[in-house]
């Protein structure tokens, strides 16, 4: 059996900057047979971000929502996995581990850079996109970084041939029309002097907008964003299925983090929606978005794509009406006695997160598994499915989810650490600890939950050890003297110790470099507040040379 792909002759395809100058692009073809059993996959990641477990009509079919009919469209057509984790419970380390495989105490990202880091995820480190582009891929990435964006730190520097998105989170930057956040942030201010503003607030720099490693557009719109990244992301996949070549599109969302930018009411008059509304007009917006990615691939290389929707934590609890659901886990512990329980925690509301692999044809459709994975599963499997043998030279924590993917199989992590990621104790601690249905807390305490309330710290010797089976919310611990708690407790400590261990003595683990500088953040004029740069109709190409990044 053999395939037919119309693959374009040696031209450059069109940038996001060259589709808004030229409406029409045409390009010569030479037509290519190759056989299909030696094709190698096409691979879609899609990462929310601050996407609650219950955001996902489908978790939660008692509460007859319709928020997410594509989601639920996918999870239909592929496999439902109910309990994944993120590996950290906010950005940059859970992002980190993802494309590495690895914990953030073995691949230094422990916790989120900013926009005047100098540095990123170390340089030491092997990227999936790395790997994938050696074994012949065409790699690119769409949305958020997160993991450093001067000179080699940069996505197109750290194996992806193609990038358009924000360089961290879409809050890290002032824009003319603010999206819904809490508290709400002003505009950027053009006619006065650089300030900054309290209370989460950047003002200094407007947000970004990079193509590359280029500035096109700063501060970017961010009511517009979808759209920019909802065509880029369909002409990749295109222009992929034209080249012949197999693909890595990675796209990490602004959706669901603050600052939200709904749609507007189809009477535009009315303005956007209600503020009680605004959260599910986001999420309905993100599953449009994905809606469009599945139905550009089906349209491309429908049986030889595997499309993985997860997110990269829980929800920002904070930011109160404007942040997701965590569903039954709700960390009642915690929440009892003060403090929050999601995003920034290592209860199951910050890292349980909804996630969908859909591949027609190789992944059973309407199946459920609850098998114990993780983020980091993602770099293995891609490369196993791929035929790519990752570096020998470091060890990885990832495991190898073919099998559960593609067979059905239910062998997942025997253990699964959460690291702490900013609320108690310090950044990266293996604190808490998974195996099988019992989970233990080393330490809890220290977020802050919406109307400001934040539990103390707490360590606890021995540790706190929950059974997720028979109490999902996290409410009442096992008691210490029964016979369950201690073999489980026995169980923990001892694997706990080996790994630790095998950290301790891991001759590749990196350390990254936190340091800032202002002159690092992006700016795209430095003589202009915010660093604003009119380039939108005004020649991009002659822009994109002069608006680089320091580095």
């Amino acid at each position: 059996m053999f395939c037919i792909y119309f693959v374009p002759g040696p031209q450059t395809y069109p940038t996001y900057t060259h589709l808004k100058s030229f409406q029409r692009c045409y390009f010569p073809v030479f037509v290519v047979s190759v056989s299909c059993e030696n094709l190698k996959p096409n691979f879609i990641i899609i990462l929310a971000d601050d996407i609650g477990w219950g955001d996902l009509d489908v978790n939660q079919p008692e509460e007859k929502t319709n928020n997410t009919p594509y989601l639920n469209l996918m999870a239909e057509q592929g496999l439902r996995l109910t309990d994944f984790h993120s590996p950290a419970s906010t950005c940059s380390p859970s992002r980190a581990a993802i494309l590495t495989g690895r914990y953030g105490l073995r691949n230094g990202v422990t916790h989120n850079f900013a926009v005047g880091s100098v540095a990123g995820l170390p340089l030491s480190e092997v990227t999936l996109p790395q790997l994938l582009q050696k074994a012949g891929y065409y790699t690119a990435m769409i949305g958020k970084w997160h993991l450093g964006h001067n000179g080699p730190f940069g996505p197109t520097n750290r194996g992806f041939d193609y990038y358009l998105g924000i360089p961290y989170s879409n809050d890290m930057g002032c824009t003319d029309i603010p999206g819904y956040n809490l508290p709400q942030c002003p505009p950027c201010d053009s006619s006065g002097p650089q300030r900054s503003v309290h209370g989460g607030c950047y003002s200094k720099v407007g947000l970004p907008l990079m193509e590359n490693s280029s500035i096109v557009e700063q501060p970017l719109d961010l009511w517009t964003l979808t759209e920019q990244y909802k065509s880029t992301a369909t002409r990749i996949i295109q222009n992929a299925r034209e080249r012949g070549q197999p693909y890595l599109l990675y796209i990490a969302l602004a959706h669901m983090h603050v600052p939200l930018a709904p749609p507007l009411l189809p009477d535009a008059s009315a303005g956007p929606p209600e503020d009680d509304k605004v959260y599910t007009a986001s999420l309905q917006e993100m599953d449009s978005l994905v809606g469009a990615v599945k139905s550009a691939s089906d349209d491309a290389d429908k049986d030889n794509t595997l499309i993985w929707f997860t997110g990269d934590n829980g929800p920002w609890e904070q930011k109160c009406q404007y942040a997701g659901r965590v569903g039954p886990f709700m960390g009642k512990w915690q929440t009892n006695r003060g403090g929050g329980s999601a995003k920034r925690t290592t209860w199951e509301g910050g890292h349980r997160v909804p996630t969908v692999a859909y591949w027609p044809g190789r992944i059973l459709a309407n199946t459920t598994s609850s098998t114990l994975l993780s983020g980091m599963d993602i770099f293995p499997t891609l490369l196993s499915l791929a035929g790519v043998t990752p570096p020998s030279d470091r060890r990885y924590d990832g495991i190898d989810a073919t099998n559960i993917l593609l067979h059905g199989e239910h062998t997942g992590h025997e253990f699964l650490f959460h690291p702490n990621s900013g609320a108690a104790g310090k950044f990266g601690d293996l604190q808490t600890v998974r195996t099988r249905k019992h989970k233990a807390f080393y330490i809890t305490g220290a977020a802050e939950a919406c109307g400001g309330a934040t539990g103390r710290q707490q360590l606890h010797d021995p540790p706190l050890i929950f059974d997720l089976e028979r109490d999902e919310a996290e409410e009442t611990p096992l008691e210490v003297k029964t016979p369950e708690y201690q073999a489980v407790a026995d169980r923990i400590a001892r694997r706990r110790e080996e790994l630790l261990w095998d950290i301790a003595t891991d001759k590749s683990v990196s350390t990254a470099d936190y340091s800032t500088d202002e002159s690092a953040a992006p700016c795209c004029d430095h003589r202009q507040p915010v660093c604003r740069c009119h380039t939108l109709g005004q020649g991009w190409e002659t822009t994109r040379t002069h608006t680089h990044t320091k580095g």
